[in-house]
């Protein structure tokens, strides 16, 4: 990329205790950089460490897990180092987040025009009482709610699934941000609503000229919108990439199993791939390869259970952790059939 980092993150730990205080590894090495105006996803199963990820780069980590190591740099600013009123500075500002449950993230006994503009004057600024409800109003309107006025009196349980959404969406582009975090955002929404968001929140980034960090599960959505992918696999980066690099060249047998377990229609006999097992528990992972205890590929190397995988090069900006990603094309193969 010639465009200039916005988002830099380095050997990010993130952890928490056990019943007997050990240290147990949530999030465990990761890092990416975030360009100015580029979409990245981070993908993976649920507890790959995702949103977790991000919850810590915002500094938004629940109760006893903390960041145990690491580096995470916004435009050259230390981010962890960083006092915690300048990170609510931030956060609002040039930093938003749409997450995942909007019913969640909304107060249930406050009006949704309420809450958006409790967003708009956070960081507005002197603003009087009527240019903040126009200023609702308007976000309202630009994120596509009819009759915005009167739905702003409404509370959250009066509107839709996706209407919430949009009030959500609302709230975390108020003030033009730099870097737009959206953690699942088409989550229990149907196919149309799931277009209809994520049109918003392309139309949104034209606009602002923002970067986004998507977290989904959705392949088929990374592949319309990303312009680089994180594959993460319990709580590291497997493989990472363009993204048409990874989902043309796999170079890890996880990512291959995704691909694989998306139903095609030119696939023989039309059935989908099933990744067997499931993914170890934090306190319990391999010390060799986390992935080797499901992967298919394993028998061939003592090396896999034995010694963890760091990330290597594996072609033009495409990184994988696999011990033996030049094979995993054969093994891509081998799933498609």
């Amino acid at each position: 990329m010639t465009t200039p980092a916005l988002l830099r993150v380095e050997d990010l730990v993130v952890g928490t205790r056990d019943a007997d205080g050990r240290e147990v590894r949530l999030v465990d090495g990761v890092g990416f950089t975030v360009h100015e105006g580029e979409v990245l996803c981070l993908v993976g199963e649920s507890g790959s460490g995702k949103s977790l990820t991000m919850s810590a780069v915002l500094g938004l980590l629940p109760p006893g897990v903390e960041v145990l190591g690491g580096r995470v740099e916004y435009r050259g600013r230390d981010l962890l180092a960083m006092p915690t009123r300048e990170l609510r500075a931030l956060r609002g500002n040039e930093l938003a987040m749409v997450f995942q449950d909007p019913m969640t993230a909304l107060n249930p006994v406050k009006r949704v025009g309420a809450q958006v503009g409790r967003a708009v004057k956070l960081h507005g600024g002197r603003m009087s009482g009527d240019d903040v409800e126009r200023r609702v109003v308007e976000l309202l309107e630009s994120v596509g709610v009819p009759e915005p006025a009167d739905r702003a009196r409404a509370y959250p349980h009066q509107w839709s699934g996706g209407m919430r959404q949009r009030a959500v969406i609302a709230m975390a582009i108020a003030h033009d941000p730099s870097l737009l975090v959206a953690d699942e955002p088409t989550t229990a929404l149907d196919v149309t609503i799931q277009a209809q968001i994520m049109h918003l929140l392309a139309d949104a980034r034209s606009r602002t000229g923002a970067a986004m960090v998507l977290i989904t599960h959705d392949l088929g959505l990374v592949a319309q919108t990303a312009d680089q992918i994180c594959i993460m696999y319990a709580g590291r980066i497997v493989e990472q990439g363009t993204v048409w690099d990874v989902f043309d060249r796999p170079r890890h047998p996880y990512t291959a199993g995704l691909l694989g377990s998306l139903l095609s229609a030119d696939r023989t006999g039309g059935r989908a791939y099933a990744i067997p097992g499931s993914p170890p528990p934090p306190a319990a992972r391999p010390a060799g390869c986390p992935f080797a205890p499901r992967c298919e590929l394993v028998a061939k190397s003592e090396a896999c259970v034995a010694e963890r995988p760091a990330l290597r090069v594996v072609g033009t900006a495409h990184e994988s952790t696999c011990h033996h990603a030049e094979a995993v094309g054969a093994f891509v193969e081998a799933v498609a059939s």
